[in-house]
């Protein structure tokens, strides 16, 4: 009996619930190959270690700090590179993230509350899509939850060393992905302002102490780092002056915001990263984490061939005439719609994370009313305005940003998830006590949702049977009926509240299995129906371009004349380099960065390591790189290097121009791609 009253029941399903989301066939899920390389790269030294370096010799890093990767490198030196792998620390974070949030929301909304939240946070779709790849948003969405649990830790045992801990927490996360980890910040500041129990004064004390420590755990990386010689360390990749602080600042800040780093912004080069789609529109990608992954890094899927299905695997690009209607699978702008109010309702973002936020709204009614008919501000309330402060600022962000990937938007699921399950609680007091308006609050809330969620089911009609939309609607209709002839039988409505919340999450749910159901992008994770499309927009977006540089007739003429060089080749992309360095053990040097626009190298810095046998193979593509100086570099390996002829290292041609035919596309063996080597 002890064991019982210790132990939440309840909480031990979800958590298997979470278990099963998270872990189920990981082994299968694919991996991002920028991140996987990197995690190979950097158990194989120290540097490539520090500086989170995309190839062993630590010629260039990518583009976000070390310290999420270095829980996929510790993972990766125990159980060796595969996805299972570098996936696993992602699938931990998920779970743990879970647990988190019930043992933050109990203290202050009890046991029923936290149950709600740590259900409904499972349940969201786009969270599970990205804790299902090497994606490191759910190591970051774990940390900042933690300094969460820090935070109120501090203002429930009124210590200053908890909200140091919170802070410096929040710090950690910035070495993770930089600013997007500072999304949280005014919830903190407001939280601790309300609620923490010292005078005025000393609460501006602490929290001035507070922002010191998160600006210095913030920033010592950035300084260690930009202080160190520049011919002392890797090239910091996807920065323009090869420095942390401008790479934070820059392509992981204000370009984020402005859409500098997105397509048609200062950093996307038309020329080598335009794809068209059926309709003949142009999808663009400008982001690392928008590149290729592969099952199985061993396989080369060019030589699979389509299954019965006519389907190829997963690791094969397969536009099959375009994007799925709506976008849904588009990249770039295109993927997250149009800057507005009301961009998270519509088709791109709102079945990933939106279904519920018409709650949300009620809880905040809800919320206000409650403080009105108080006349103060409980510690409830304190906790419900944290949450509002935390989602609120992230909304407004996704709303007008330039440049994002819909799985930036799994940093609104903690806070969507507990306002529904806090705020159904104090929407449910209303129902029981009060008369008048305040009492339809709840059953008006369930009402919304359900027909806000039929307007979603609705809107992917294409790809989920028409069926879902009307039956959403018509449940949420009877409950509200329900709810409101039985308001005065007090076990019967119990019941409804149950069922009705439950039948909230049936689409989420679903969303949320359709990684698992369908395969999932493990590049730029998404969630639902459109997933089991034949013609879904890349199960691994932009696969086809850099697989298919890295044949295995490829790397096999690569190997057999590598002499001991630096370098097995250059290519201007991070990606095929990345490809190249899964399947091999030797390093390959990215000379452009991921997208082959990084100011790198200049053509004599080049020439230098050619005459110096740091790097004799160079591999050029349509899908190559851009920027201004970088063509300075493909012009000169073009003129000082000896073109390899195709016929000694690539596919015979009938096999190219077959494969060309059933993907409907130019591959890219008839975009130029070129094989060069230097002889002095």
């Amino acid at each position: 009996m002890k064991w019982n009253r210790r132990v939440d029941g309840w909480l031990i399903v979800i958590v298997l619930i979470s278990i099963f989301l998270h872990f189920y066939n990981i082994g299968n899920a694919g991996s991002n190959v920028y991140y996987t390389a990197a995690a190979k790269s950097m158990t194989e030294s120290w540097k490539a270690f520090f500086f989170a370096s995309l190839d062993p010799e630590g010629f260039i890093t990518v583009d976000k700090p070390p310290v999420a990767l270095w829980f996929q490198v510790l993972s990766v030196a125990v159980f060796g590179v595969s996805d299972w792998s570098v996936l696993l620390p992602e699938a931990l974070a998920g779970v743990g993230s879970t647990l988190l949030i019930y043992f933050i929301v109990k203290p202050f909304a009890g046991k029923v509350a936290a149950r709600w939240s740590s259900l409904i946070f499972a349940c969201t779709p786009i969270f599970v899509a990205v804790a299902r790849t090497n994606n490191i948003d759910a190591i970051l969405i774990f940390t900042l939850l933690a300094a969460a649990w820090a935070l109120m830790k501090a203002v429930r045992k009124q210590r200053l060393s908890w909200l140091l801990a919170s802070f410096a927490l929040v710090g950690v996360g910035f070495n993770m992905k930089m600013l997007q980890a500072y999304m949280v910040l005014p919830a903190f500041y407001l939280f601790y302002w309300l609620a923490g129990k010292a005078s005025w004064k000393k609460r501006i004390g602490h929290l001035m102490a507070a922002t010191v420590v998160v600006l210095a755990v913030s920033l010592s990386y950035a300084v260690i780092v930009d202080a160190i010689p520049k011919d002392k360390r890797p090239y910091i990749g996807s920065s323009q002056t090869n420095s942390v602080l401008e790479l934070a600042l820059g392509y992981n800040g204000i370009d984020r915001l402005t859409g500098a780093a997105g397509p048609g912004g200062k950093r996307d080069m038309r020329s080598d990263n335009e794809f068209q789609d059926g309709n003949g529109q142009m999808n663009h990608s400008t982001d690392p984490s928008s590149h290729s992954s592969l099952s199985n890094p061993q396989n080369d899927s060019l030589h699979s061939p389509p299954n019965l299905n006519g389907e190829r695997p997963m690791g094969a690009f397969r536009p099959g005439g375009g994007q799925p209607p709506g976008g849904m699978g588009g990249i770039g702008r295109g993927e997250t719609g149009e800057p507005g109010v009301f961009r998270l309702f519509q088709q791109q973002l709102a079945g990933q994370i939106s279904w519920l936020l018409p709650f949300v709204l009620f809880a905040a009614i809800g919320l206000f009313a409650s403080i009105r008919r108080q006349r103060a501000i409980t510690p409830f309330h304190q906790f419900m305005l944290f949450w509002f402060a935390w989602i609120v600022p992230m909304a407004v962000f996704f709303s007008v940003a330039g440049f994002y990937h819909r799985y930036y938007l799994s940093m609104m699921a903690p806070a969507i998830a507990v306002l529904v399950a806090v705020g159904s609680e104090l929407l449910w007091q209303f129902y029981k006590e009060q008369n008048g308006f305040w009492q339809w609050l709840f059953p008006g809330a369930l009402l919304m949702t359900f027909l806000f969620e039929s307007y979603v089911a609705f809107q992917h009609r294409s790809s989920l049977s028409s069926i879902w939309p009307q039956a959403l609607a018509l449940y949420g209709l009877a409950m509200f009926c329900f709810l409101i002839a039985f308001r005065h039988q007090r076990k019967a409505v119990r019941y409804l509240k149950i069922a009705s919340l439950l039948g909230l999450l049936v689409m989420p749910f679903y969303w949320s299995l359709t990684p698992l159901l369908y395969g999932g992008n493990s590049a730029i994770p998404y969630a639902g129906p459109d997933l089991k499309r034949p013609d879904a927009y890349g199960r691994r977006a932009f696969g086809s371009g850099e697989e298919r540089e890295v044949t295995s007739d490829l790397l096999a003429y690569l190997e057999k004349h590598y002499n001991g060089e630096k370098y097995l080749a250059a290519t201007m992309r991070a990606n095929t380099a990345a490809e190249l360095m899964l399947k091999t053990d030797k390093a390959v040097m990215a000379m452009g960065g991921f997208l082959g626009t990084d100011p790198v190298l200049t053509a004599e810095q080049l020439a230098k390591m050619a005459r110096n046998g740091e790097v004799k193979y160079f591999l050029i593509s349509g899908f190559g790189g851009g920027g201004e100086g970088n063509k300075e570099l493909i012009q000169w390996i073009e003129t000082h290097c000896q073109e390899v002829p195709q016929a000694e290292w690539q596919m015979n041609a009938a096999t190219t121009k077959r494969w060309s035919e059933q993907d409907e596309m130019p591959s890219p063996m008839g975009r130029g791609v070129k094989l060069y080597e230097y002889k002095g």
